[in-house]
C-alpha cells in the first residue's frame, strides 16, 4: 500500500476535499485543522494532499498535484524544507517505535516555525496520529497553536479526538472525514490486491466498516476465515470441544486474537443495533455488557501478554446466541 505522503490518489473523500478547497480559496485560511475520523479511511493521505497543494501554490479544485511536480516529489521523500511531520519516532536506544509523541518531537515545530519559509510560501506542520501526544507534548503543542505565525498551517490527523486536550480541539477547525462506502473499498482493494477474487473483496468491504486500511489488514491476516468463526460464534451454541478448536485456530494466526475479538465485538454491536431497531422495547443490557466485557478481556490480554487461547475460550463460554 502506498504511503500517504506519496499517494496521489484519494477516493471517496470529495466532501472533505471540497471543504478544504473552499476554505483555502477564502480571504483567510484557518491556521489549524483537526482532520478526524476512523483509522484507515484516508485522513493522512488527505493531509499530505492538502499540504502538497499549498506548498506548490496550486489551484486545482480537487487539491491534486501530479507526481512529477517537484513539490510532490520532495514531500514523498520527506525532503521539503517547508513541511514538518510530527509523529511517533523510532527509539534508537530501545530499538522500537515510541508508544507516544513526546515533547522533544513537538519542540521541533517551534524551531521550524521560527524559520523563514524556504520557498517563500506556506509552512505546514502535519501531526500524524495526534491522539498519541503525551501530556507534555500536548501542552507544548497548545502553546504553539496559541501563537500562530503568518502563512503557517497545522494539520492534526486524529482518529480519537476525545483524547486531545479540549483547548487543542477548540483552537482547531474540525474536519470530519467520513468512512468509505463498500464500493470505494472494493475499488481500492482491486488496486492494492489485484489477485483478490471479487467475492472475497466484497466480503472484506462489508467487514471493513468503511476503512480500506482495515480491509487490507483483514486480507493479510486471514480475516475472512476469522469472520467465519465469528459468524459461527454469534449464531451457534458452541460446545466446549468446539470452543477449544476455535481457540486453537485463532491462536495460531499472527494477530489472530486481536482480529477475532475486533470482529466479534463489531458483529455483536451490529446484531444488537438490529435487535434494537426491530424491537425497540426489548432490553439489551446483556448484549451491551458482553460487548464491554469482551473489550476488557481484549485489553488485558494485549496489555498484560496473557494467553489468548484461554481468553477466547472464556469469551465463547460467555457468548450465548439468542
Amino acid at each position: 500500500m502506498i504511503a500517504p505522503r506519496a499517494n496521489p490518489a484519494l477516493l471517496g473523500q470529495d466532501r472533505a476535499i471540497a471543504e478544504l478547497h473552499h476554505a483555502a480559496s477564502g480571504p483567510r485560511l484557518h491556521h489549524a485543522w483537526l482532520i478526524a475520523g476512523p483509522p484507515g479511511i484516508g485522513k493522512a493521505t488527505l493531509a499530505y494532499r492538502f499540504a502538497r497543494w499549498l506548498l506548490a501554490g496550486a489551484t486545482t479544485p480537487d487539491l491534486s498535484l501530479p507526481p512529477t511536480d517537484p513539490a510532490f516529489r520532495r514531500v514523498a521523500v520527506a525532503s521539503h524544507a517547508d513541511l514538518l511531520v510530527i509523529e511517533r519516532r523510532y527509539d534508537e536506544k530501545k530499538k522500537r517505535m515510541q508508544g507516544e509523541i513526546v515533547v522533544e518531537t513537538v519542540a521541533q515545530a517551534g524551531k521550524f516555525l521560527r524559520l523563514t519559509p524556504g520557498e517563500g510560501g506556506w509552512r505546514v506542520v502535519i501531526v500524524d496520529g495526534a491522539e498519541a501526544l503525551n501530556r507534555n507534548a500536548a501542552n507544548a503543542l497548545l502553546k504553539l497553536l496559541e501563537e500562530p505565525p503568518p502563512r503557517a498551517i497545522w494539520l492534526l490527523v486524529c482518529h480519537a479526538p476525545g483524547r486531545l486536550l479540549p483547548t487543542i480541539r477548540s483552537r482547531c477547525r474540525l474536519l470530519d472525514v467520513a468512512p468509505l462506502d463498500p464500493a470505494t473499498i472494493q475499488t481500492l482493494l482491486a488496486t492494492a490486491q489485484p489477485d483478490l477474487p471479487p467475492d472475497r473483496a466484497a466480503r472484506l468491504a462489508t467487514l471493513a466498516e468503511g476503512s480500506i486500511g482495515r480491509a487490507i489488514a483483514l486480507a493479510a491476516s486471514d480475516g475472512l476465515a476469522l469472520a467465519g468463526l465469528v459468524d459461527e460464534a454469534l449464531t451457534t451454541a458452541i460446545t466446549p470441544s468446539r470452543a477449544a478448536a476455535i481457540a486453537d485456530a485463532v491462536a495460531r494466526l499472527e494477530d489472530g486474537f486481536a482480529t477475532f475479538t475486533d470482529l466479534l465485538r463489531t458483529g455483536l454491536a451490529a446484531a444488537t443495533r438490529a435487535r434494537a431497531r426491530a424491537q425497540p422495547s426489548r432490553a439489551l443490557d446483556h448484549q451491551v455488557s458482553l460487548w464491554q466485557e469482551f473489550g476488557r478481556i481484549q485489553a488485558e490480554v494485549e496489555g498484560l501478554n496473557l494467553d489468548p487461547r484461554a481468553a477466547i475460550i472464556t469469551i465463547l463460554h460467555q457468548l450465548r446466541p439468542s
